[in-house]
């Protein structure tokens, strides 16, 4: 069975072709077919007349020998860049984007979310991780949502915010490893807040889309929608408030944020809203450095941070996959969609089950990244046909910015930042010029589920940042955005590099893969119906055919098929090579 969640071709018809005059079917089925071709084409996204690569590749990989930035908008990259040609590294650059994105994507990010990165540090040659997610409120209760017959949480309003982890984030960071000043490296941000800047079309799309939802919440309306409405493409949007707020930071440092006026303003806000953050939700708030967690795969070690994120998923389906010859199955063929998915779904019921914050679990992660548990996962698939449903070991939503960073020393950032539904909460205090993140919405109310709601715990997060060493050397920094998506992207994208022999550029041009339908970790039911696989244009109908007389459900989708950068260090020639998703407004840059 096809299913369509879009109205993209409802208006097409394919006319009958008469058989009483001769000329007239000849000039009919002319018409015919050049409207069957225009059909068919609209489902290819090809690159024409390319010479050298993959003809779905939109442009070549960016190449340069000092230092590379690959973030979701340009002016964000141009700031990282800035950074690193005045004697910043990495981390500096990748904290000016950040801030920087803030500002200009705020459909996916900003000082209200949470942040999560892993840092290649060139002088140890080690791998750090960094965890700045926010808790949720001490005030607010299980016995709260339960009194009121709340049945989950809701997606917006004030019961969803936990503390934004992001700020404190960017100051681990920078005091653990930066450089420059912390004024400096927020200037680009700041300036660009007092003066202006023009509106990317993607972004615009997307801030279109947030904004009716939204500006019924006290705050929003006044800063993200001058003249009463969302800015447009090419429109020069300013936003004082938020220049102001991260001109304070710069000077008064992080315990502004967390424990003076600002933290006083946004508790002010959201009580008034009904919500339920206290003065000590943000004094106590804490960063965690951890330890990433890898798998091998054909060689390469892919590097994910530990639960309350996804990340393991991406690591268990590399487990699983690397029990079969996904090279020689060949991109798009129906063979590989097949295991991908079944791997997918495997992954994501222990995902269900098991991810949450281990400050309240013991949880299994080390047995669920086992090579011998993805020997096992992988014996479950049956080759010919697709499964409705699998066990969990013995266990949709929102919008994303992802960035890369790697400088001269030789310092690598793979960071990843976001309000979680597009724009957040809707919840814009006090005059500060961002809105708070509704990440808390991921929180199950069953009680006994890991990712159960209790006060000061971290929900299950969906946005992961990934790294790839080889022999014990940096490889690829690099992220795919999109909720559920990012884990299925993460594999994707190993595969194309690994398995089929893709360039950095080309294995985030390629047609994607998305599955839905699993259990979630809001305490879902169990997927009992094999779910749907979404295909992006260009995997071809012979594959499609075979998938459906596999069992599998197969439909296309409006654009959920993620976000992605990525850089790559190339030891013999000793250069870089920078990557930016074609889906969105990016741009990879180097010198």
């Amino acid at each position: 069975m096809i299913s369509k969640n879009t109205n993209r071709y409802e208006n097409i018809s394919i006319m009958r072709i008469p058989s009483d005059n001769l000329k007239t079917n000849y000039i009919q089925m002319k018409i015919y077919f050049t409207i069957l071709a225009f059909f068919l084409l609209s489902f290819q996204i090809v690159a024409q007349d390319r010479i050298t690569g993959q003809p779905f590749a939109t442009r070549s990989e960016v190449i340069a020998q000092h230092g590379m930035a690959c973030t979701s908008q340009p002016l964000a990259t141009q700031a990282a860049l800035d950074m690193l040609k005045a004697g910043g590294n990495a981390i500096d650059a990748a904290i000016a984007a950040n801030a920087v994105l803030g500002l200009t994507e705020p459909t996916g990010n900003g000082m209200g979310g949470d942040l999560f990165a892993i840092v290649w540090d060139a002088k140890t040659k080690k791998l750090y991780g960094l965890n700045a997610s926010g808790r949720s409120p001490y005030d607010l209760t299980l016995e709260y949502f339960k009194e009121k017959g709340y049945e989950k949480i809701p997606a917006y309003g004030p019961l969803p915010v936990s503390v934004p982890g992001c700020v404190d984030g960017w100051f681990e960071l920078h005091n653990k490893f930066g450089k420059l000043p912390m004024g400096q490296v927020l200037n680009p941000a700041i300036s660009y807040a007092e003066n202006g800047f023009p509106l990317s079309e993607v972004i615009a799309y997307y801030w279109g889309r947030n904004a009716p939802s939204l500006k019924k919440y006290p705050g929003f309306a006044e800063i993200f929608m001058p003249n009463g409405k969302a800015p447009e493409k090419g429109e020069i949007f300013k936003n004082p408030y938020l220049a102001k707020t991260l001109r304070t930071v710069a000077e008064k440092g992080r315990d502004e944020f967390y424990k003076g006026e600002i933290a006083r303003k946004i508790v002010k806000y959201v009580r008034e809203q009904g919500g339920f953050l206290s003065m000590r939700d943000f004094e106590d708030h804490r960063s965690e450095w951890v330890e990433p967690i890898s798998v091998n795969y054909r060689g390469y070690d892919v590097w994910e941070l530990p639960p309350n994120g996804q990340g393991t998923a991406a690591l268990e389906m590399l487990n699983i996959l690397k029990n079969f010859n996904v090279a020689s199955m060949g991109f798009g063929s129906a063979e590989y969609i097949h295991y991908f998915v079944e791997a997918k779904k495997l992954a994501f019921e222990d995902r269900a089950k098991y991810y949450s914050d281990p400050g309240f679990n013991k949880l299994p992660t080390e047995q669920l990244i086992a090579e011998d548990y993805g020997k096992k996962q992988a014996a479950m698939i049956a080759p010919d046909h697709a499964a409705k449903s699998y066990p969990a070991w013995g266990m949709e939503h929102g919008n994303t910015i992802y960035l890369a960073t790697a400088d001269e020393e030789g310092n690598m950032v793979s960071l990843i930042q976001s309000n979680f539904r597009g724009m957040g909460s809707g919840m814009t205090p006090g005059q500060l010029g961002f809105i708070l993140q509704d990440r808390g919405e991921l929180f199950s109310l069953d009680e006994g589920h890991m990712n159960v709601y209790e006060p000061h715990k971290r929900p299950f997060h969906t946005i992961i940042p990934a790294f790839v060493t080889k022999d014990g050397e940096p490889f690829m920094s690099f992220g795919v955005m999109g909720g559920d998506m990012q884990p299925q992207g993460h594999v994707q994208i190993i595969c194309n590099v690994i398995d089929f022999g893709m360039n950095l550029q080309e294995a985030g041009d390629a047609p994607r893969i998305q599955h839905t339908g699993s259990s979630d970790p809001t305490g879902g039911e169990l997927m009992n119906n094999g779910g749907q696989v979404t295909l992006e244009s260009g995997i071809p109908y012979t594959s499609i055919r075979r998938l459906m007389e596999m069992g599998h459900k197969i439909g296309f989708d409006f654009g959920p098929y993620g976000g992605y950068q990525a850089i790559m260090w190339d030891p013999v020639n000793k250069v870089y090579y920078g990557a930016s998703e074609s889906r969105k407004d990016g741009q990879a840059a180097g010198y």
